[in-house]
């Protein structure tokens, strides 16, 4: 495997958990809107700021809240961002008797993923096949092609708790 003479590749992809930054912003800006619009929001000051991939949501009462959650869910679902890797924050108390929650969407696979994700291939993938955190994504290699998407097959399966995408497939 040195820089020099030919290489053999086995069949891999890598295993990752991505999130489209400009799908966020349209979902958040579509909810800035609504919000902006509905009624049941009027006189309450509810606002959604978005940092990169936190969502700090703003609003004057715990049910109001609720409801700026599920309006910025609605929105996140119909742009085809995935609801598992949403953390929410605790509520906090704010200025002016409001209250705030900050939403964090993951991206990446942490490193307790990777050992859950690895130890999943280990323990009910075909043999032959081979798992190995990269940073932030897991690389899976194996002889065989079959073998491989018998392995998307099983994670796609399992409850991760966080998106899970597949690339870089190579034969």
């Amino acid at each position: 495997m040195g820089d020099s003479g030919t290489v053999f590749l086995m069949p891999s992809f890598d295993v990752v958990s991505e999130v489209d930054a400009q799908e966020v912003r349209n979902a958040i800006d579509q909810a800035q809107r609504e919000v902006s619009n509905r009624f049941d929001f009027k006189n309450t000051n509810s606002t959604i700021e978005q940092n990169d991939m936190v969502i700090t949501l703003h609003t004057v009462s715990e049910d109001r809240l609720a409801a700026l959650r599920v309006v910025l869910e609605e929105k996140l679902v119909k742009r085809g961002v995935s609801l598992k890797g949403v953390d929410y924050g605790d509520v906090q108390e704010a200025t002016q008797n409001t209250v705030r929650q900050v939403v964090t969407i993951k991206v990446g696979i942490s490193s307790d993923k990777a050992k859950e994700i690895n130890k999943l291939i280990k323990s009910d993938g075909p043999k032959g096949v081979n798992s190995q955190t990269q940073g932030e994504s897991v690389r899976v290699t194996g002889k065989k092609r079959d073998d491989l998407q018998n392995v998307i097959a099983l994670l796609k399966g399992a409850d991760i708790g966080i998106p899970l995408q597949f690339n870089n497939f190579r034969d």
